[in-house]
């Protein structure tokens, strides 16, 4: 399978959030690009470099207020008078629908979901690469390959098109489908992340040609709290075009596989002509967040039963933190898939 990342991806270096109020470092670190990359490389990929593609792809899903906000914010915040380091909101609107603020905290709570994913310095260039691998990885499926793999990071599925939220910038996930849209009349997204893929399902939520499925830890006493329930499917012409299969905590393969089982089932019967797979590892049962209990032989089972779909596929990666068996994870998804994945021609 073809791998893709560029080392700028790196520089985006947080160091802290608030969980539960109270600051701890943050988890989405660069040393996870390490693991990740051994894990592809176990798995027999050919890791490339991908180009830069401007800004049209992140465009294409992503508000222009929101890119110049990413895009100049840093810069702004270190004019400000005792500011943080980083850029974390302090304040956001109890709703989104009145006066844009001009100050840089205040726009700051209208783009930022959450305090886990401050900016800094280098974050929209690793934001631009992250977005750039899966643009990359998503032309490459275009191009006859059966699938590749983005590595992507920062991760991208908890970012709405115009606001940035749980370690997310650019929604990785929907920049690789609507690339794939040039060429599949209708593309599903398979997210099975631990946490709901809130953003995705947001931009996509009222599009009938784009099918979002997440399988995901139910979100009830978990983030990302105020989406991810069984009842939410699309509005528009999105309706019926959202899945959601919310699992109880600590849930194991087995219940992972039957929830996995009907999103395939719902996927075939949107007849799409590609597939993006938003891989989690921090599904597994010793990740950080240990939300449930997939082992590592579970991810290849996982990976088998979304390669028996046979569709062309983009596998972009989200979640996934530092644990011992974070490579074998990713090993271990990436050889199930690929032992089991037809070759196009």
């Amino acid at each position: 399978m073809k791998a893709y990342f560029a080392d700028e991806q790196r520089r985006h270096d947080p160091r802290s959030f608030l969980s539960s109020g109270a600051p701890k470092p943050n988890p989405e670190v660069p040393a996870r690009v390490d693991r990740l990359l051994a894990g592809a490389i176990a798995a027999g990929c050919a890791v490339e470099r991908p180009g830069s593609y401007g800004l049209e792809p992140i465009a294409a899903i992503h508000t222009p207020e929101y890119v110049d906000f990413l895009q100049r914010i840093f810069e702004r915040w270190q004019r400000i008078d005792g500011a943080s380091a980083e850029v974390i909101p302090n304040i956001h609107p109890i709703a989104r629908g009145g006066s844009y603020p001009a100050s840089a905290v205040g726009q700051a709570g209208y783009h930022m979901a959450d305090t886990s994913c401050p900016i800094s310095e280098h974050t929209f260039e690793s934001a631009c690469w992250s977005a750039w691998t899966a643009t990359a990885a998503a032309e490459a499926v275009e191009a006859g390959a059966a699938s590749a793999y983005a590595l992507c990071r920062p991760p991208g599925h908890h970012a709405f098109a115009d606001v940035a939220g749980g370690f997310c910038f650019f929604n990785n996930s929907g920049i690789a489908a609507q690339r794939l849209r040039r060429s599949a009349e209708r593309v599903a997204i398979l997210d099975i992340d631990l946490h709901h893929g809130n953003g995705t399902q947001g931009v996509f939520y009222r599009r009938g040609d784009v099918l979002t499925v997440s399988i995901h830890a139910d979100p009830e006493r978990f983030y990302p709290f105020f989406w991810g329930y069984a009842d939410e499917r699309g509005e528009g012409a999105g309706l019926g075009c959202n899945f959601n299969l919310p699992l109880a905590r600590k849930s194991g393969d087995d219940v992972f596989l039957e929830a996995l089982a009907a999103a395939i089932r719902r996927i075939e019967a949107f007849a799409p002509g590609a597939l993006v797979v938003a891989l989690g590892l921090d599904a597994f049962e010793g990740d950080p967040f240990g939300g449930l209990s997939v082992s590592t032989p579970g991810f290849a089972r996982i990976g088998e039963a979304i390669a028996a779909m046979r569709l062309p596929t983009v596998v972009v990666q989200e979640g996934g933190y530092l644990c011992d068996e974070m490579s074998d994870n990713l090993t271990s998804f990436l050889t199930g898939f690929g032992g089991s994945h037809r070759t196009r021609g």
